[in-house]
């Protein structure tokens, strides 16, 4: 990479200086993430651990090359050992947004088929250095002879395509499962307020975003004009912030009320379908048992309640109690359990008690623990903000 006049390695500028300090914090983030794993044995930790590694790892090109490497060591034979890692960051993406929306995920022999592509890559790599540095004046130049006549002419686009074709279809995986996971907690929590983990959401949304604008930059490159070295740092430096803002959102992110997460079967314990023909009367007297749960030991006041919590109220599991909410009031857990608080805080502003408390702490006294929430969930519930909502009751000489 001969870009800007170099005196050296190192050498320090403003090419090479913020790939060098991201990628270093970067590297940092991975040892904690690690340490963390050895500690507390989250899976999730190690795989992210490693896809800031590779983030970092794929850094390495641009920031010795802006460092005067390639310049100072003109045979250097470093681009033999830096080999890309994209065939295994798709699917490391995918394991990631699994491990953490499916707790209890384990990693199994049959998820290592997920890597052949890149081991046989790897093996190839291996294969081309070991021929190149037999040949004679393998030391007198920078990339030996199966590198110029077969990597970059044969490997390198069929690499190309393949590990474009697998990160798009790795990614819609990716974003499935996070949709899914979103309306799943609908199903389990009563506030879904940060445990709908938008980090992951954001996660997939930015390095979508890199992955795409590393497709048009290739496309420009290749059809419209030869982009220099500089034009193609950008790339380098928008994926080194990404790889901060990785590990800094994935060690912050308190995944623990995901513990005890569990998507219930939509089957009784009899196997038979509450409210099929003949459980009418059972149905009827579960719904019963519930709702005097709610109406008079108003557990809805509980701003963590969870539907493995009602559970253990009643003599139900957690599929019978999630099949009884759906089909005998026909509302998700969330918006069952919502309703009521909402009809508490109608209730309070009926008695005047947002006298004494803003909305918002009247809210919360009712079960709710977000501002955002309750205030999407009443809008949603009344079609009215609470604020107007009042408004019409004193409108209407109610209070």
């Amino acid at each position: 990479m001969n870009v800007i006049p170099l005196q050296g390695f190192p050498q320090f500028n403003i090419y090479s200086t913020p790939l060098l300090i991201l990628g270093l914090q970067g590297a940092i983030l991975c040892i904690l993430l690690f340490r963390r794993y050895l500690k507390k044995r989250a899976f999730p930790d190690i795989l992210l651990a490693a896809i800031l590694l590779i983030l970092c790892y794929h850094r390495t090109t641009y920031t010795i090359g802006f460092m005067g490497w390639y310049d100072t060591y003109s045979n250097t034979k470093i681009n033999y050992f830096l080999i890309a890692m994209s065939l295994l960051m798709a699917p490391l993406i995918f394991f990631y947004v699994k491990s953490v929306v499916t707790p209890g995920f384990r990693f199994t022999k049959k998820h290592f088929w997920h890597f052949v592509p890149w081991i046989l890559f790897f093996i190839t790599k291996i294969y081309i250095y070991l021929y190149d540095a037999q040949q004679p004046g393998f030391e007198d130049q920078q990339n030996g002879y199966l590198v110029e006549n077969f990597e970059w002419p044969y490997l390198n686009p069929i690499l190309t395509f393949f590990s474009t074709a697998q990160m798009l279809l790795y990614l819609a995986f990716s974003f499935q499962l996070y949709h899914n996971y979103k309306n799943e907690v609908q199903e389990f929590f009563s506030n879904t307020d940060k445990k709908e983990l938008l980090w992951i959401r954001n996660f997939l949304y930015v390095y979508s975003f890199i992955f795409l604008y590393g497709i048009v930059q290739l496309f420009i490159d290749h059809f419209v004009f030869s982009m220099s070295w500089i034009q193609k740092w950008w790339i380098q430096f928008f994926s080194a912030i990404a790889l901060l803002y990785f590990g800094v959102k994935g060690y912050f992110t308190d995944f623990d009320f995901l513990r005890d997460f569990e998507i219930p079967k939509k089957k009784s314990s009899n196997n038979t379908r509450i409210g099929g023909a003949g459980q009418e009367d059972e149905l009827l007297e579960r719904k019963q048992e519930i709702a005097k749960l709610f109406k008079q030991e108003k557990v809805f006041l509980d701003p963590d309640l969870n539907l493995s919590q009602l559970s253990e109220k009643t003599a139900l599991n957690r599929g019978e109690v999630s099949e009884i909410i759906n089909l005998g009031f026909g509302k998700n857990f969330n918006d069952f359990v919502n309703q009521f608080r909402i009809d508490e805080f109608k209730r309070r502003l009926g008695q005047g008690d947002h006298q004494n408390y803003s909305l918002v702490g009247l809210a919360f006294e009712c079960g709710f623990n977000s501002k955002a929430t309750f205030n999407r969930v009443f809008k949603k519930v009344e079609k009215l903000t609470p604020t107007q909502y009042l408004n019409s009751l004193e409108k209407a000489g109610l209070k």
